[in-house]
């Protein structure tokens, strides 16, 4: 590793090894040769002047690729996919002929990148339900337990800690769902010529259309698709980068929510991201326990959210049947969000299995709050005992304004209850009963588990092979 240059956070700290050789530039070229050899079988098969010796020596130097050959030949001729063609030439000198037989650039290139989206969607959609397993689990754990709910950052109604779990777990479900259809929808370019009209196949094929059709499918076939799209200019649709950046937006929309609401509950030290036993906080607040990880992953989403538009952009200023202005953009945006979701993705499957709840703090923070919610419960116990509904609640009133001055005026703790137990017309009311926070969360335990059984275990069953598999450490 060079100390010297500029290196890839993404890479260097943050993604999986198996997504960052995905995006690999060996892993790029090794496909693009695999792809100019289904090319050949295929035309070989619909009886083109292409030997099987020729595809057997395109078949063994796969690997075998010459990369400062390809460099060297790239800086002499200014195209890259020209250079891989001339390096593959080099060391497969009877197939020469053939490489790249009536393809156009974009065969290789728009092809390649086609595959390798359907293979990091395909990781995401596992690293996804990893953390939804994880998150599920945890909301079953502490579906029990009754916290403050907040709306507007201000005191609301309670719930528990499970329940507010299970409002993460959907939003990545939901994120699941989009994944599933981006993957589902994903086709391939095939064979489509220079401007998608395909006309340099046709010529080979002494203007037959239905070989260039069958052709086309054969392609498809062997790269692994049922599909293709059904018309494309030079290059398949950048609309397809669009639907796929938006869709891992979408991922780093709800982990950076997630992730906010966390460090607001740490601030609250409700609860805490996993903190290690030699983890320092602060190089000078030797006390502190930062949220690090959770600042780790709002701070990578915002980056993906960032290159949504990029891609945006990319697609509306697609001149015509196509302009080479995607390529650079591309070969930044693609591979980089792939590889930000990929860290996001484990950092928060790291959080999520660690997460350590302070339940007494809870308990007080919840308290603190709980008598104002409990008031109505009060009156109504009152008046079950003979009290009139309108004095109860004046008096309530009087009561609650005075506890509120003495908390937000002088600092002092919710000391309403004590107020409404002196008074002599709540006498008989059984203060412990109508101020249990469990009367106040609703269904919120049923809801968790009703939310894990009905939503969240056909996801187990549908990728029960892959829970688990493939555990990443975080590398820093």
């Amino acid at each position: 590793m060079s100390y010297d240059n500029y290196q890839n956070p993404l890479i260097s700290r943050y993604s999986s090894q198996q997504m960052s050789e995905l995006w690999g530039d060996r892993r790029k070229f090794e496909t693009w040769r695999r792809l100019w050899i289904a090319l050949a079988e295929a035309e070989a098969e619909m009886g083109l002047d292409v030997s099987s010796e020729q595809i057997e020596q395109m078949r063994g130097q796969i690997e075998n690729i010459d990369f400062a050959a390809a460099q060297a030949y790239e800086k002499k001729l200014r195209h890259d996919v020209m250079a891989h063609v001339h390096a593959f030439g080099d060391v497969c000198p009877d197939a020469r002929p053939i490489i790249h037989l009536g393809a156009t650039s974009c065969f290789v290139t728009d092809n390649t990148d086609l595959i390798l989206l359907r293979e990091a969607l395909e990781l995401v959609q596992q690293r996804l339900v990893g953390v939804i397993d994880v998150m599920a689990q945890f909301a079953v754990d502490y579906k029990d337990i009754p916290c403050l709910a907040y709306t507007h950052l201000q005191p609301a109604q309670p719930t528990t800690v499970g329940k507010r779990a299970t409002l993460w777990a959907q939003d990545l479900l939901l994120d699941l769902m989009e994944v599933s259809h981006r993957i589902e929808q994903l086709r391939i370019r095939s064979v489509k010529g220079t401007t998608g009209t395909q006309a340099s196949f046709l010529k080979l094929f002494d203007g037959d259309g239905e070989k260039v059709r069958k052709l086309e499918h054969i392609v498809a076939d062997k790269l692994g698709f049922e599909n293709v799209y059904a018309v494309t200019g030079q290059t398949y649709s950048r609309k397809v980068d669009a639907q796929i950046l938006d869709c891992l937006s979408g991922i780093a929309q709800s982990a950076h929510k997630a992730a906010t609401d966390l460090r607001l509950l740490a601030n609250r030290k409700e609860l805490e991201e996993p903190f290690e036993k030699h983890q320092i906080g602060s190089s000078a607040m030797a006390y502190k326990r930062n949220p690090m990880r959770s600042e780790r992953i709002c701070g990578l989403a915002r980056f993906v959210m960032s290159l949504q538009s990029s891609a945006a952009q990319t697609i509306s200023t697609q001149w015509m049947e196509r302009t080479l202005d995607d390529s650079a953009n591309r070969r930044l945006v693609l591979p980089q969000a792939f590889l930000a979701i990929d860290a996001i993705l484990i950092i928060y499957q790291n959080v999520a299995s660690g997460l350590v709840v302070y339940p007494e703090v809870i308990a007080r923070n919840l308290n603190e709050e709980l008598p104002f919610m409990a008031t109505e419960n009060v009156m109504m116990a009152a008046v079950a005992l003979g009290g009139d509904r309108q004095d109860l609640h004046e008096r309530i009133r009087q009561h609650s304004q005075a506890a509120a001055e003495q908390i937000k005026k002088h600092g002092q703790s919710n000391d309403l209850m004590d107020r409404l137990r002196a008074d002599e017309a709540f006498a008989g009311v059984d203060f412990e009963g109508v101020a249990d926070a469990r009367q106040f969360v609703g269904r919120a335990p049923q809801q968790v588990l009703e939310f894990v059984e009905s939503e969240v275990e056909p996801v187990r069953s549908r990728f029960a092979s892959q829970i688990g598999a493939d555990e990443v450490e975080l590398r820093v």
